[in-house]
């Protein structure tokens, strides 16, 4: 198939350079989506159907077989081999069982190791004899060592997940899953079903992942190019909102909290329209040796009108000279004139029409209000009146104003209030599909910033309400879906747990109780006896490093989660026993497979073996206890096949 696309000759079939250049860039992204994937076989599974789906079955239609893969494949004649996991006469592969078959007599799955064929296991679904077990080879697909970035899951997709990963483009969808749930590859999944389900549209409109940090979109980046889909685009908030700035401030907490509240909108909305002033004067226009007289009250009708229109402020500072120019018009025509559009154009151009509208509608820069706002008490309390209360404005005031935009210490939370602002002047590019993972952690505004970025289209909202880690965290899905404009979405809740080891996700659903209380924790399907190893340290740096050699002994990826002040440490204790190791978003191999990772960015990542350093200092060196246990409940779930807990201070109470 890829040496068809590359034999294609275009000389003759395009009608200009233009088209040419088109059409091969088409090209080319058809080629590099058919690559071959290393150690990835082409199919993973069989259907065999009772009969031919879509036949008559009063007419004793035959079964027909079709095989189950990463892409659709075609031999060279174009009758199809494999079928896209993502085809409808797929979807019992996920979703067929003992009880409702759907039409199946045959699931087959085949077990591959390096790329070639090693087993195959089949369920006989209309048998009645045959008894219902786990798959071996679904459990052992599971639990494959993780070395390098996330890898798919289509051919271990559950049938909870499967109707996610299907439902349609037009809703949005709020999936709250606790560690080891699958949250983040079902939304991917999702990602990859609507460009197929939806490709003309999207390719139109454009897809978005949002992920917390750029290591966690390392992470993930491979995930998507090889299930074929090349064209996604991925970002954190801050790379969404900083386009123009320079981030390079942070804000206290307390701060931070009052910047990211919702409430903020309502007072840069009332700072942007107060530069629109009542017209007290009348406005004269000179047209050759006539002179044509707005009055006063009239300009204020006007602004008055476009005021009342939802429409931005940008916008209707365009739309006030046209509406002037159209009244000048008028008494024109009542004149006895008779002037068309290019006339009505002029007029808008002219001097006086532009020093009216200058004065009425003045331009406003969004950075430089909002520097205003942060700089000038006066200022701020004339517009938060009854928004935040004192104490509240006091917090967020500069303690040393920017004399400039550019000399200013912006913050990623004075960033959103940037963008919020330039929303205001002049709308937001929206996106066909937006995908927004560790949703949790956002502030309101940040689920505004990130809603302006679906307005039209839908999104996928991936989190757990448990691994909040911000002091802005949401308390809920309902108040989340709010802020972001999609207070329709449905909510799923998933709770079974394919990752995390049984005894590990109970230990640390311990905290549930303290961090996120009524929420389910995760029943993990995954029984591995001595998974979980808790000790006591006296030595602690030369038992943590002890430890990491122990699982390193293991096959797979490790991680070293510590509290972010403990990193310099044990990377000096690491170095001294001369053991190399990796930062956060960079790709395990083979030769390097440990990874130190601070708190603060283990949050989405996994590793087959963890070895988590004193869980109390962890906790300590967050703001509050909350989240800092938290945080402590993030790193805990990180681990595929085994924990080790090193603790030189006494354990968390919830712990013990």
């Amino acid at each position: 198939m890829r040496e068809d696309v590359e034999s294609l000759d275009i000389k003759d079939v395009t009608a200009n350079w233009v088209n040419a250049a088109v059409l091969q860039r088409q090209i080319d992204d058809r080629i590099a989506a058919l690559a071959d994937l290393s150690h990835t076989p082409l199919f993973f599974g069989r259907l065999d159907y009772l009969h031919a789906p879509g036949a008559d079955l009063a007419e004793g239609a035959e079964g027909e077989r079709f095989y189950i893969g990463r892409r659709h494949v075609h031999d060279a004649d174009g009758d199809p081999m494999v079928i896209d996991w993502r085809a409808p006469v797929s979807q019992p592969f996920y979703r067929a069982s003992k009880k409702d078959p759907l039409d199946v007599g045959l699931r087959r799955r085949f077990g591959y190791t390096g790329g070639e064929l090693t087993a195959y296991e089949d369920e006989h679904l209309t048998d009645p004899t045959e008894s219902t077990h786990t798959s071996r080879l679904l459990q052992a697909e599971i639990e494959r060592p993780r070395v390098g970035p996330m890898r798919d899951i289509v051919a271990t997709i559950q049938p909870e997940q499967d109707e996610i990963v299907r439902s349609g483009l037009s809703g949005s969808v709020c999936v709250q899953g606790g560690p080891g749930t699958g949250k983040t590859a079902v939304g991917l999944h999702r990602v990859a079903y609507l460009l197929y389900a939806h490709r003309d549209r999207l390719a139109r409109t454009g897809t978005l992942v949002i992920g917390p940090n750029k290591s966690f979109l390392h992470y993930i980046e491979q995930v998507l190019p090889a299930l074929g889909e090349l064209e996604v685009k991925q970002a954190t908030v801050d790379d969404l909102v900083t386009a123009g700035i320079e981030v390079r401030g942070t804000d206290p907490a307390e701060s931070a909290v009052v910047k990211g509240d919702a409430r903020m909108a309502e007072v840069l909305r009332r700072a942007v329209w107060s530069h629109v002033t009542t017209p007290t004067e009348p406005l004269v226009v000179v047209r050759g040796s006539r002179r044509w007289r707005v009055p006063a009250y009239e300009l204020a009708e006007i602004v008055a009108e476009l005021r009342t229109r939802d429409i931005r402020y940008g916008a209707a500072r365009e739309a006030l000279p046209q509406r002037i120019a159209h009244t000048v018009l008028v008494r024109m025509e009542q004149a006895g004139e008779a002037p068309d559009d290019r006339v009505q154009d002029a007029v808008a151009r002219n001097t006086a029409v532009k020093a009216a509208v200058k004065t009425i509608w003045p331009p406003v820069d969004p950075a430089k209000l909002v520097l205003r706002l942060l700089n000038d008490p006066d200022f701020l309390a004339t517009h938060a009146e009854g928004v935040l209360t004192a104490d509240e404005q006091k917090t967020i005031l500069t303690a040393k104003p920017a004399r400039s935009v550019k000399s200013a210490k912006w913050s990623a939370a004075d960033a959103v209030l940037i963008d919020e602002t330039n929303d205001l002047v002049a709308r937001t590019h929206s996106l066909g599909h937006v995908v927004l993972d560790e949703a949790q952690d956002l502030s309101p505004m940040q689920y505004r910033a990130v809603g302006r970025r679906c307005t039209t289209g839908s999104a996928t909202v991936l989190g757990d309400l448990a691994q909040g880690t911000t002091p802005w965290a949401t308390a809920s899905w309902a108040e989340a879906l709010r802020h972001l404009g999609k207070a329709e979405a449905v909510v799923e809740e998933l709770t079974a747990g394919f990752r995390v080891p049984r005894e590990v996700i109970a230990y640390a659903s311990k905290l549930l109780p303290s961090i996120s209380p009524g929420l389910t924790p995760v029943e993990s399907v995954r029984e591995t006896p001595g998974s979980l190893n808790v000790r006591e340290s006296s030595a602690p740096d030369a038992d943590v490093v002890a430890a990491c050699v122990e699982s390193l002994a293991h096959e797979g990826s490790i991680g070293l989660i510590a509290a972010d002040p403990r990193i310099p440490v044990l990377a000096a204790a690491l170095e001294a026993a001369g053991l190399p190791y990796l930062a956060p978003g960079e790709e395990t191999t083979a030769e390097s497979r440990l990874t130190l990772v601070p708190a603060s960015l283990a949050k989405g990542l996994e590793y087959d073996y963890v070895v988590l350093d004193d869980p109390a200092t962890l906790v300590a060196a967050e703001p509050d206890e909350r989240t800092g246990l938290r945080r402590l409940y993030v790193a805990l779930t990180r681990a595929v096949s085994g924990l080790t807990v090193i603790h030189a201070t006494p354990l968390p109470t919830q712990l013990t």
